[in-house]
């Protein structure tokens, strides 16, 4: 895997989508690169994001029939390295909850987005979920967040 390639977890995936708040700075980071990296399971967590956002209303059915099909394009024609999800991907998000403080928050979706990332030699991660970014550096990742705070 090229080390140039970001890694994104979903919260910033969706944003090469939707315009959910930082959407153009998560854009400007994907524009840079010949492709994105993520774990194999993102792959139903964007498309489940793209159907919250038309439960919620934010899409209607055509836009959201597209969004998806230029998804499901983008990732046929090799936009995305998804990585699998290994055993030792799994040992590694073990390893973690094993150390993990009881004030340690992280959903498991997350956590495997970062055994993944550091499992696969990946120095960064990029998300815009606090939690996600908290537990970066217990993985030994930096969390990156090109995003404004929206308390500037």
């Amino acid at each position: 895997m090229p080390a140039d390639l970001p890694y994104f977890d979903t919260s910033y995936l969706v944003r090469l989508y939707l315009r959910d708040d930082g959407f153009e700075k998560v854009r400007e980071v994907a524009g840079s690169a010949t492709a994105i990296v993520s774990a194999w399971h993102a792959q139903a967590e964007v498309v489940s994001a793209f159907h919250r956002a038309l439960r919620e209303g934010r899409l209607e059915s055509g836009p959201y029939l597209a969004v998806v099909a230029q998804f499901i394009s983008d990732s046929k024609d090799g936009f995305y390295h998804w990585l699998p999800l290994t055993d030792p991907v799994q040992q590694r998000l073990e390893g973690f909850f094993r150390k993990a403080s009881s004030e340690t928050f992280l959903r498991a979706a997350d956590a495997l987005h970062l055994a993944c990332a550091a499992e696969y030699g990946f120095k960064q991660a990029h998300s815009h979920d606090s939690h996600f970014l908290n537990a970066a550096p217990l993985f030994g990742l930096i969390g990156v967040n090109v995003i404004p705070s929206q308390n500037n």
